[in-house]
């Protein structure tokens, strides 16, 4: 821990060296939290800062930014694609599997953390802006930003990085211990649903998709008769119904999972630590970390990641688009999962995939394969197409099973998509490839036999 955080401040040193920096980050919660640290602590240091949000680095991205001619902050992106950086002066505080090691990058995967579960894009950021503190020293801890603490636990969060084992460990428990210790952050164990803060009961569960369950998930008349049968109000707040009741509906959407086979690991998620960020307002959106980085992710699916860098800000206006976003955000994803139990997933020797072609938006076809697993073969990973404005999207999820048997998406999927044209990356039980039109079949071959070699070990 403390190499790496000499590592952080030696960063901000050369960071604060510069005039004027282009924060480039990625769109979803964890890029969004991550550039808006980096962003707003640059400002508060005397330094002068742009931000882009980027779906990934590919080669055109990265001309567009060799011709800004500025030094460049990476946030939550940036570590696979070192070799492409040539002629760009950089710092990169990233969590994805890297490259290589590199001077100006700060990566738990460098200091043997495991960047899946330990340190996100956010958090890694976080502790770089601790130590940027213009004109002061490093041991001056009334100017350390940390108030930009529980946006980064967001991000975290945003990133499944809690999803293992229902709580954030590693690096990341240290920095929500640090939340604690400063009453920014109360840590609690509930369910981890979205609108416990905001809905009534009965339209938290129907909207809830993570995991879908059959005849609760968008159905409104099996909630009922669910929480009718369980002797709890429907139109209450989950906050306000009493700890007995609580446990009645969790236990009762326990044993629906169970009944449709849907993985532990996704049952395991149902319920853990909820981390509450005490300076929000209750009965917010912004109040508890999951439903702030739903939030976040919904408007980054739809190209609106300014938008949700104005929620992290407090921006009103922002705010209340946000909500809208993510009304269709849900309906979108609804929408993807009867498009696949209409279509079906095939299945090869090693992996299963469905291709959505245009009928799944490219930015949330990895978030329906996720649901999806329990429709498929546990046994295989899933692999998801959608078409994009640069090609072919994939997107591609495995179990916590399937990792310790040896898979690695990550790597897998990079290897691949490099096969036929493309680029890939991402994390052993999560990963994303773009790769050209017309490759699909190519890929599916190359990579089935990738799994197949990281099964036998």
């Amino acid at each position: 821990m403390n190499e790496l955080l000499r590592k952080a401040a030696e960063i901000a040193g050369q960071i604060l060296k510069h005039e004027e920096v282009l924060v480039v980050t990625h769109i979803d919660a964890d890029g969004i939290t991550a550039g808006t640290i980096a962003h707003t602590s640059l400002l508060r240091a005397g330094v002068e800062s742009r931000i882009r949000f980027v779906k990934q680095l590919d080669d055109a991205e990265i001309e567009m930014i060799k011709d800004e001619n500025t030094f460049v902050w990476f946030t939550d992106i940036g570590s696979g694609v070192i070799d492409l950086l040539e002629g760009v002066e950089f710092a990169i505080t990233d969590h994805h599997v890297p490259q290589r090691p590199h001077p100006m990058q700060l990566n738990p995967h460098d200091f043997g953390y495991d960047g899946t579960f330990e340190l996100s894009g956010a958090t890694t950021t976080y502790l770089v802006s601790k130590y940027l503190r213009n004109g002061t020293t490093l041991f001056d801890y009334e100017i350390d930003n940390s108030d930009l603490l529980p946006i980064s636990i967001v991000g975290a969060v945003g990133d499944l990085q809690d999803s293992r084992w229902g709580m954030l460990k590693g690096l990341n428990r240290k920095i929500v211990m640090e939340g604690v210790k400063k009453a920014q952050i109360a840590v609690t164990r509930d369910l981890r649903f979205f609108g416990k803060q905001t809905r009534p009961v009965a339209k938290m569960l129907e909207y809830n998709s993570d995991p879908f369950i059959p005849g609760i998930t968008g159905n409104e008349a099996g909630v009922l008769n669910l929480l009718d049968s369980l002797g709890v109000d429907p139109w209450v707040r989950w906050i306000d119904l009493e700890i007995d009741e609580k446990r009645k509906v969790v236990s009762a959407l326990v044993g629906l999972a169970m009944d449709f086979g849907i993985p532990y690991t996704s049952i395991l998620r149902m319920v853990g630590e909820c981390y509450i960020l005490i300076n929000e307002e209750e009965g917010t959106e912004k109040r508890d970390a999951m439903e702030f980085s739903t939030l976040l992710n919904a408007t980054a699916r739809y190209n609106e990641a300014e938008v949700g860098m104005g929620v992290c800000l407090g921006d009103e206006k922002a705010y209340r688009k946000a909500r809208t976003l993510l009304q269709n955000h849900r309906r979108n994803l609804s929408d993807g999962i009867k498009f696949v139990d209409r279509e079906g997933i095939e299945e090869l020797e090693n992996i299963q995939y469905f291709h959505a072609r245009d009928n799944i938006p490219d930015t949330i076809v990895g978030i329906v394969a996720g649901m999806c697993f329990y429709k498929g073969n546990k046994e295989k990973p899933i692999v998801a197409f959608a078409e994009s404005d640069k090609g072919v999207k994939v997107s591609a999820r495995a179990t916590y099973r399937l990792v310790e048997k040896g898979v690695h998406l990550a790597k897998a999927l990079k290897k691949a998509a490099e096969s036929v044209g493309g680029v890939g990356g991402g994390h052993s039980i999560a990963a994303g490839a773009t790769i050209p039109e017309g490759k699909e079949d190519e890929f599916l071959k190359i990579l089935n036999r990738i799994i197949g070699e990281q099964l036998k070990g």
